[in-house]
């Protein structure tokens, strides 16, 4: 399934991915977040596994299963531009807004706001197609809800 999603993704014009494979897609690109600062923390693959599991109501197990499946697909993909592609072709504006604060989540999930994971997600919004006010937005809720835990 990895290898049949990469050639999609890097297909010269991707059709809009089916449902599974932009799911998918999403958990790579958390995944690409949370290895951008070059330490892949278990509290960043826990927090993923949180996401994935409340954003698609999987068991533990399940979203364990996709993260792994994410971070193959991760690990082998080119760019990071065919995962935000896919999800911006595949989702709506405001379920992007939705993984923006995912994101977010990820980048502050070790309690440091690095600036490789940084730059990376300002990269990312608006290849999402998110403005640089939503996505600010979306860290600040992020924020808010992490100093109430």
């Amino acid at each position: 399934m990895v290898f049949d999603l990469l050639r999609r993704l890097t297909a010269p014009n991707p059709e809009p991915l089916p449902y599974d494979d932009a799911r998918l897609a999403l958990a790579a690109l958390l995944v690409r977040i949370a290895r951008a600062d070059g330490d892949y923390a278990a509290i960043e693959k826990t927090l993923i596994d949180r996401l994935l599991a409340h954003r698609y109501d999987l068991t533990d197990s399940a979203a364990q299963a996709l993260r792994t499946e994410a971070e193959a697909l991760e690990a082998e993909a080119p760019d990071t531009v065919r995962f935000t592609r896919a999800i911006k072709d595949s989702v709506p504006y405001d379920d992007r807004l939705h993984v923006i604060e995912a994101l977010w989540f990820i980048v502050l999930a070790d309690g440091t706001r690095d600036s490789e994971e940084d730059s990376l997600l300002r990269m990312i919004a608006p290849m999402l197609g998110v403005n640089d006010r939503d996505s600010n937005l979306a860290r600040k809720r992020v924020e808010a809800s992490r100093s109430q835990n």
